[in-house]
């Protein structure tokens, strides 16, 4: 079976806007989470999110964004992107540069994309209104493509003149799970050499306060406290948005080139609760079906895990799942692989969340650490004797499970192992 490596990565994140910013972070554990300047509303009860730094992309008009200097955006480029697809656009150079792909590798018919992304609440909000207001002759003629759930793919593949395969996804909080796992399975069947993966989300005002209306969102005022995955006393999780890219190779592609690669992407898996639209299932079935498969399909066995970054957002219900899916695999006698979730660092990127999450369990394996999950003060009992850590090791994790779960029911499974 063909191998598949992960050669480059790139971050515009709460925690860093490139891999170095985003290590010492997850070692220090930094968060990225402080009050949101569209939230100060009275009428908003949630005032928090893990926003993005050195951008500012608040303007209606791109001419008016702020975009840091290093990254030359052309002018024809930034006139259909959203706020995430500068992110995205951004990430993706710098995986590039990372993995040292020439333009031509990756403007190559043996090179694909996957994208993933929940479209642009606010561009849509506002084309809509000047729709109404105005006439659709006043609206902007990039007004779709600059929106809706596949702009994300659109713009990257014609900025970067993707040649190969290329698909935009689309299933919730596990949207760059599916995204990740589906670029492996188009090296591994021979349909493409090498892969970019990328993930991104607003994280404005329309992106993130719909949640308020699902009681999910925290509505503690103190950054340190918020986003608290796994404690007894969260209330709801804090959202993010940013980007995330990987280059996915053959490793004998990667190899011939002198790749220096961050881990090898052994295999992953997939499971559906088949229980709520929104409520993941309360005894954690879908996700340990989806890390049992995983499991099965890379020939790991549970005890050969090192390390878990958890999907777990900080809900009271979607954590105490996953801790007793985990519980499921794992078992209960604390020496299982250490568990933490990012997500109290950065804040829950939404559709955006597993590839960035993936990143950092790369970086993990090739850094030599474990991030630890921070903000805990009370365990939830429902952890049982798993290892979750609340500080960081200085110890390489070998072999690395990464989770995500959404809307539907969805999960997804990755397992990542040093090379």
């Amino acid at each position: 079976m063909r191998r598949v490596v992960a050669t480059g990565i790139g971050f515009i994140t709460s925690i860093g806007n490139d891999k170095d910013a985003v290590r010492e972070s997850l070692r220090e554990l930094r968060h990225g989470i402080e009050p949101h300047p569209e939230f100060r509303d009275e009428r908003i009860p949630v005032k928090l999110a893990g926003t993005i730094k050195e951008f500012d992309t608040g303007a209606t008009g791109y001419d008016e964004w702020t975009i840091p200097e290093r990254y030359d955006v052309p002018r024809e480029v930034l006139r259909s992107l959203a706020p995430h697809s500068i992110y995205a656009y951004c990430a993706l150079e710098q995986a590039i540069e990372d993995a040292g792909l020439s333009p031509e590798e990756v403007s190559h018919p043996r090179s694909g994309m996957h994208t993933a992304s929940g479209g642009s609440p606010s561009r849509m909000y506002r084309s809509l209104d000047v729709l109404h207001q105005r006439g659709v002759q006043r609206c902007s003629p990039m007004w779709l493509i600059s929106s809706i759930a596949g702009t994300l793919n659109f713009n990257l593949a014609a900025a970067f003149a993707i040649k190969g395969s290329s698909c935009g996804f689309v299933s919730a909080c596990s949207s760059s799970g599916h995204a990740l796992g589906h670029a492996f399975d188009e090296i591994v069947n021979g349909r493409q050499d090498r892969m970019l993966v990328v993930g991104g989300e607003d994280g404005d005002l329309e992106g993130i306060i719909p949640f308020a209306a699902m009681r999910a969102l925290s509505t503690c005022s103190d950054p340190d406290r918020a986003s608290r995955p796994f404690d007894c006393d969260r209330d709801g999780f804090v959202g993010t948005g940013g980007a995330a890219a990987v280059v996915l190779e053959e490793m004998e592609t990667a190899r011939q080139r002198s790749a220096r690669g961050y881990a090898e992407f052994l295999g992953w898996g997939q499971a559906s609760d088949g229980f709520h639209v929104a409520k993941s299932h309360p005894e954690g079935n879908g996700l340990a079906s989806a890390i049992e498969c995983a499991l099965r399909a890379t020939r790991i066995s549970p005890e050969a895990v090192d390390y878990v970054n958890a999907h777990a957002t900080s809900t009271p219900p979607g954590d105490r799942s996953e801790l007793l899916a985990l519980n499921r695999i794992f078992g209960g006698n604390g020496a299982g692989p250490a568990i933490s979730s990012t997500k109290a660092l950065t804040g829950h990127g939404l559709s955006l969340a597993s590839i960035m999450e993936a990143g950092f369990s790369l970086l993990a394996i090739r850094d030599g650490f474990m991030p630890g999950s921070a903000h805990i003060e009370n365990l939830d009992p429902a952890a049982g004797k798993l290892r979750v850590i609340r500080e960081s090791i200085d110890d390489a994790p070998k072999t690395v499970l990464s989770n995500s779960s959404g809307f539907g029911g969805t999960n997804v499974a990755l397992i990542f192992r040093a090379l």
